[in-house]
């Protein structure tokens, strides 16, 4: 996903270190934009938008890309959605959904990836989440995304060693985006909690989209190459921290 937010950096810092990148998402208008930025940080960076559901299109993405560029060295599986709810008033369909998007999507990609990334030798990153580390009250549909995200990552990173494939995630804290917005909090309330985030974050602060999307750069280079089956918190400190 690279339409906004962890994923729309990722792709500009992808294409500032010379990458050819494919960028996915449902808004034909910020994949633009993300292809401009793309764009303004290295006027020679090859950007493919598709507009693609992650949740249906995973094969053809896959495919749109290896058309494109002739091969696949890394796959970001990004794309996310975040949603609150009680146990008491969560509908099959809501837990659906976010398993769909956050877990099943990120299977399917990988699957199709997986035979051109044993050609190349390439690697994936997951973007997880702490919540996948820890647990929180009225978010279980979340964290049992990408607690099961964690544990797909491991196995994967078990199942291609061999073809020297490597399978990493990193694991955001809180990180400055919409995604909080578009599930239903209104400005004044996201402001309110990123101030309370400060004392949930050991380094007393929340993070920022730049920070995750170095990691992702780390993982996916070179210099990570002994680096397969981690789960990287990306949060301030957050998962060691005590619930308060």
């Amino acid at each position: 996903m690279g339409g906004s937010g962890i994923g729309a950096t990722t792709a500009e810092a992808f294409a500032q270190h010379g990458a050819k990148v494919a960028i996915v998402g449902r808004n034909e208008a910020n994949l633009k934009g993300t292809e401009a930025a793309c764009k303004a940080v290295n006027s020679r960076a090859e950007i493919l938008p598709i507009l693609a559901d992650v949740t249906t299109d995973a094969e053809r993405i896959i495919n749109e890309t290896v058309v494109k560029f002739g091969k696949l060295d890394v796959l970001v599986n990004n794309a996310g959605i975040f949603a609150t709810g009680n146990i008491l008033n969560i509908e099959v369909d809501q837990f659906d959904q976010i398993l769909n998007t956050n877990l099943r999507s990120v299977f399917l990609l990988t699957k199709f990836a997986a035979p051109h990334l044993v050609k190349t030798q390439g690697n994936i990153v997951n973007v997880s989440s702490v919540a996948g580390l820890r647990s929180f009250a009225d978010v279980s549909r979340y964290c049992t995304s990408k607690a099961a995200l964690d544990q797909f990552t491991r196995c994967i990173a078990l199942d291609l060693p061999a073809h020297n494939v490597r399978v990493n995630a990193v694991n955001p804290g809180v990180i400055v985006t919409d995604s909080s917005i578009r599930a239903g909090m209104s400005k004044e309330e996201y402001e309110k909690y990123l101030e309370h985030c400060k004392e949930t974050h050991a380094l007393g602060r929340v993070g920022s989209t730049k920070e995750v999307a170095d990691a992702i750069i780390f993982l996916a280079a070179d210099t990570a190459s002994f680096i397969t089956g981690t789960t990287l918190p990306i949060d301030g400190g957050k998962h060691a921290m005590c619930p308060r």
